[in-house]
């Protein structure tokens, strides 16, 4: 899933990220997007991660790419907007790991206009391609997906070069994300948000909000690309890893406090979805806070 691919993108050393664009890097969808990860790169150094800019059509033109992450970032009356430059936009964009899209003219070349996601979220981190509807939400992307990739201390130190107190979320939470539009799918959502210590069953599920277990894991598939029990348990992990990395509770009652009958059950989940343990996540954390604290009283 995109989070776990997200939180393994550090491994590469550097890891390259390419930002292609139609036009004035200078605008506010572009400069959102580069400002944030440029100072992240300047922090890591170039043996971690390297930040490079080209417009589309050389972007495009190029024999060979060698970049993890591209995110493809266009104004609202972008020329891309045509199909002959969004297919070539997008079969470049698929040579990467992992691709995001910025600004409006993409979402609706994209397919994405009418999508629910891309009309209530500022931005999403959760399926493929990352999205951004740009402007300022720009910014709350950028330090979002540094903090996914690679934690909590290093987007601390962005925020603080930046002077930015907070970075506003994508949408509060799945739930409001389809309101009206799907209530039965919004019910469950709600359901599983609001019992992750104690997690329901699948069949539970349906059976509170109204509908055979057959039509509930329809309606996540065509929504949320995945099923029921792999959704909630990502929710439940992703909760887990926001304690960790913000509380001072012990791994066991972080666990526990996600809906896992033992510590090991935890680490052995926590593990496969990104790849390193809840003890690992800690150690990285305290390090990261480390480093930054040494640059800083270097700097002084």
């Amino acid at each position: 899933m995109p989070l776990a691919t997200l939180s393994r993108l550090a491994a590469h050393a550097p890891l390259r990220v390419l930002v292609v664009h139609d036009g004035d890097t200078a605008t506010l969808d572009c400069a959102g997007i580069l400002h944030p990860l440029r100072l992240a790169a300047k922090c890591l150094g170039p043996e971690r991660l390297t930040i490079d800019a080209q417009l589309l059509e050389a972007a495009v033109s190029a024999s060979e790419l060698q970049a993890q992450l591209i995110l493809l970032v266009t104004a609202e009356d972008s020329a891309i907007a045509n199909v002959s430059s969004m297919q070539a936009a997008l079969s470049l964009c698929g040579s990467a790991q992992v691709w995001g899209a910025v600004g409006g003219a993409v979402h609706r070349a994209a397919g994405l206009a009418d999508d629910v996601f891309a009309a209530h979220d500022l931005y999403s981190l959760e399926s493929v391609p990352l999205t951004c509807r740009g402007g300022a939400a720009s910014i709350d992307f950028a330090l979002s997906l540094i903090e996914a990739i690679y934690g909590a201390a290093l987007q601390s130190e962005i925020m603080e070069m930046l002077q930015v107190q907070q970075v506003r979320a994508g949408a509060s939470n799945q739930a409001e994300r389809f309101g009206a539009l799907q209530p039965k799918l919004a019910e469950a959502l709600q359901l599983m948000e609001s019992h992750i210590e104690e997690p329901l069953a699948t069949d539970d599920i349906a059976n509170l909000v109204g509908i055979s277990r057959r039509q509930l894991e329809r309606l996540f598939k065509q929504f949320l690309g995945n099923v029921p029990s792999r959704y909630y348990l990502e929710l439940r992990l992703r909760r887990g890893r926001q304690m960790l990395l913000e509380s001072h509770h012990s791994i066991v009652q972080v666990g526990l406090m996600c809906g896992f009958s033992s510590g090991s059950h935890f680490s052995t989940a926590y593990g496969a979805l990104y790849g390193l343990t809840p003890r690992e996540e800690r150690q990285r954390k305290l390090s990261s806070l480390s480093e930054s604290a040494h640059d800083h009283t270097a700097r002084l």
